[in-house]
């Protein structure tokens, strides 16, 4: 297995996508309880969402970081505080392995995240075109004005 090396590099934004655990649809269900997971995260860090996507199963965002060590450490806040809350409903139908099971995880986020560092504004243009389309290309709406759950800064 590779070791992947993160890039933190103060003053930049970076691009996440966070995956629920076997792509489990219950992000939108359970919307409240991601938006308070995203403030309570923000108790503890200092960062801007630049642009955001939330889907069933996933979300894309651009986050802009105080300090850029910390957005992994944003990204454990948020999830934590959705696991720790979210109805076992939501998930007991959920298989995992018996590894993450003996180690107490909950089947609700992938272990890991992808993430991108911006490196100027043609990529920024570039990902912020890619969330607005994201619900398109899933075919939850047929138009981008027609997704609720989208947020762009300007």
């Amino acid at each position: 297995m590779s070791h992947y090396t993160r890039i933190f590099l103060d003053g930049y934004s970076y691009y996440i996508t966070i995956v629920t655990h076997a792509r489990n649809p219950i992000l939108l269900k359970n919307i409240e309880l991601l938006r308070e997971s995203f403030r309570q995260s923000k108790k503890q860090y200092t960062y801007t969402i630049d642009a955001i996507v939330v889907l069933p199963d996933h979300l894309h965002m651009i986050i802009t970081p105080q300090h850029a060590a910390e957005y992994p450490k944003i990204i454990r806040a948020i999830k934590y505080h959705f696991s720790t809350h979210c109805p076992p409903q939501e998930y007991a139908h959920i298989q995992q392995s018996k590894s993450r099971t003996k180690r107490g995880l909950k089947p609700i986020w992938q272990k890991r995240f992808y993430e991108h560092t911006i490196r100027n504004e043609k990529d920024k243009k570039e990902k912020i075109t890619y969330i607005q389309n994201n619900p398109v290309k899933h075919k939850y709406v047929t138009q981008i004005d027609d997704w609720e759950f989208v947020g762009i800064r300007t």
